[in-house]
């Protein structure tokens, strides 16, 4: 594959397999309730197997990246993309909770290679000028994972049964395994040192620690919150399918704007862009925070995914060429801290959710939410006047 169409043909596996990655994770918390009345368990078990999920998911994003670095961007893809598509098998014919817990746990340790694993590819393949084009077509793959997943898996379990949700992402992984034999793999250094070194060399470089405590806020912020969008659309006596489809809001807004971050790229700088992101952050949390209603928890969800488009895309850039030496540590560092805020923002707030204090669960997003867009765009901005910003060394 080369020239033009090369490009775009390589672009296209990595949008699906990201889009895949986002289906198999955000598919689960749609089916919880589903399946604890199909296998008899009790909620408490189910979330469990939820937890689990999620831990594994976050935990091997720092592993799966620093074999990368020493076996290869797509072998690593391809490996996770085998995995997935065996567990998802698995879980399809699960019998009992125990082994459909353990095969989505296998699931999410392999589907957690992948969307750092496209990143990194991207930062391998394209320079630094043009980097954030791709990185926002890779995004919105994602975030229309994200929304199919969140507005689909309910709609599937109750018209062809849960099970179906799991099978189809275990087929698309098993599609993708053979397709992605075609993605050239980047050229690249031999590691140089040990995964502790390269996590040293990550950890020691400040602004690589800057971007880190950035993307760690912003998965609370944005992850942690999101997880209560269904929950507080249910609390006004909606159904679960309205709630599903006002919750996939985020979803819908970071693929529709994820077109409008492309065409900017070039035009607007990477501190204009994480401006506009930092801004629709803070409206589209303060929305629902006046006021929690349908319209109100819609709108901020559609504002929310705008400010992933560009706010997060930036971030994304922003730590491919942080430490270019050490890429694929930093994106794994980054994604990983992106699930642990996420998961941080999730149970801190829970207490709130538990009383469906809603309306205090937005304003404390919002309280966050501005000192987050102040410093990632005073931050972004002091990072290209210290004249860091440059192609990075590029495997092509």
């Amino acid at each position: 594959m080369t020239g033009r169409r090369g490009e775009r043909s390589r672009l296209r596996l990595l949008q699906l397999t990201g889009l895949t990655s986002s289906c198999d994770r955000f598919a689960l918390a749609p089916l919880i309730v589903v399946i604890g009345i199909d296998m008899r368990a009790p909620l408490v078990a189910v979330l469990a197997v939820a937890s689990a999920y999620y831990l594994a998911y976050g935990l091997m994003q720092p592993v799966w990246g620093l074999v990368s670095d020493r076996i290869g961007r797509v072998r690593v893809m391809r490996i996770a993309l085998l995995g997935a598509a065996l567990a998802g098998v698995v879980s399809a014919l699960a019998p009992n909770l125990l082994v459909l817990g353990v095969s989505r746990t296998v699931s999410a340790a392999c589907v957690a290679a992948l969307i750092p694993a496209t990143l990194v590819y991207v930062g391998d393949m394209w320079p630094a000028q043009v980097r954030q084009r791709p990185l926002a077509e890779v995004l919105t793959a994602s975030s229309l994972g994200t929304a199919l997943a969140t507005a689909g898996a309910g709609a599937a379990a109750q018209l062809v049964g849960w099970r179906a949700v799991p099978a189809v992402t275990g087929v698309a992984a098993a599609a993708l395994w053979v397709a992605l034999r075609r993605l050239p793999e980047p050229e690249r250094e031999p590691a140089s040192q040990s995964p502790i070194g390269s996590l040293l060399a990550v950890v020691r470089d400040r602004w690589a620690l800057v971007v880190l405590v950035l993307v760690l806020v912003e998965g609370a912020i944005v992850l942690g919150v999101l997880t209560y969008l269904p929950a507080a659309v249910q609390a006004l006596g909606s159904s679960e399918g309205v709630a599903g489809l006002v919750a996939a809001s985020f979803g819908v807004g970071a693929v529709v704007l994820s077109r409008v971050v492309r065409s900017l790229v070039g035009r607007l700088s990477a501190v204009g862009l994480a401006t506009v992101g930092a801004a629709m952050l803070v409206a589209g949390w303060a929305l629902p925070a006046l006021t929690v209603s349908l319209v109100t928890v819609t709108v901020g969800g559609l504002l929310v995914g705008g400010s992933w488009a560009f706010l997060h895309t930036t971030l994304q850039s922003w730590a491919t060429e942080v430490v270019p030496g050490e890429r694929a540590a930093m994106i794994a560092l980054f994604a990983a801290l992106l699930f642990l805020g996420g998961s941080v923002g999730t149970a801190v707030l829970a207490p709130l959710a538990d009383v469906a204090a809603f309306d205090a669960v937005f304003r404390v997003a919002v309280a966050v939410s501005v000192p987050l867009a102040v410093a990632a765009v005073l931050a972004r901005r002091r990072y290209g006047e210290r004249g860091t910003i440059g192609p990075a060394p590029a495997a092509d």
